[in-house]
């Protein structure tokens, strides 16, 4: 087991570890598209539940999921890099793999720019460098051309609906408020007290939101049945999009599809 440890947001060189890492265990949805973005998806002998994208990452052995991360099988697994999640593992899983003297580095883009520098991290890590300058610049590059084809449409009052029951929305410090940014819309709860509130039916139809945005989960879609609520412009005139959660939650190169997703439901509705 490699002696040197990468923490917190911190960047450590690859110089750090004996070699690029070869044996890695990603804690994380967005980390395992990272990889394989970069080409070093083969490399990966771990990850949690729900890490489905590429296709190939179906296959990948599981050690633990949001309940938490099966350190024991970890273990037996050893690997020469664990890519952890500083804002979505436990704190006391990742403490404990720190105590087991692995190698881990916090993958945990708080912005949709830190994407890009991300790829690049974990590129020198394994090794991957020249793939990895190459997707970050190219998610950079798209996701400027997104920023300017939208910079002078008018905005529009937007609601984003995360989660139906409770009804939770995002707002100012959230990563989707970012995209809602970069599409010129009018979050009606961007200034609400935390990144991710909980809200009332009536608080939505006194906000007015002009569009309702839903992922396109199913439980999240039939927990509310907004036609009840004509009162509210987005739902009278039918204006009510569903969206691709993953490609709107992960901090992934795929983000740029998400941005270009909900930039395309708002248009719909100017």
């Amino acid at each position: 087991m490699n002696k040197w440890i990468l923490l917190g947001l911190l960047f450590c060189p690859t110089a750090l570890l004996a070699q690029p890492a070869s044996r890695i265990i990603a804690l994380s949805p967005h980390a395992v598209e990272m990889l394989y973005a970069i080409g070093a998806g083969e490399s990966i002998v771990a990850t949690t539940d729900h890490a489905d994208y590429p296709e190939e990452a179906q296959f990948i052995e599981r050690v633990g999921g949001y309940y938490g991360i099966q350190i024991e099988k970890v273990v037996v697994l050893n690997p020469d890099l664990i890519v952890v999640w500083g804002s979505g593992n436990k704190q006391e899983d990742i403490d404990r793999l720190k105590s087991l003297g692995f190698p881990l580095f916090n993958s945990d883009p708080n912005s949709l720019e830190a994407v890009a520098d991300e790829l690049q991290q974990l590129g020198a890590l394994t090794g991957h460098e020249l793939k990895a300058k190459q997707v970050a610049f190219d998610y950079l590059t798209s996701l400027q051309q997104v920023r300017q084809a939208n910079a002078s449409k008018a905005p529009i009052k937007v609601f984003y609906q995360l989660w139906s029951t409770p009804l939770m929305t995002v707002a100012q410090g959230s990563w989707i408020q970012q995209i809602i940014d970069v599409c010129h819309g009018d979050n009606v709860f961007n200034d609400a007290e935390n990144a991710y509130p909980q809200v009332s039916l009536e608080a939505v139809l006194l906000k007015q939101p002009m569009v309702i945005l839903q992922s396109q989960d199913e439980g999240n879609i039939k927990g509310i049945d907004w036609s009840t609520w004509q009162e509210i412009p987005a739902v009278k005139q039918q204006h009510i999009y569903q969206l691709d959660a993953d490609l709107l939650h992960r901090a992934a190169p795929r983000a740029i599809l998400g941005v270009e997703a909900l930039c395309q439901a708002l248009d719909k509705a100017r």
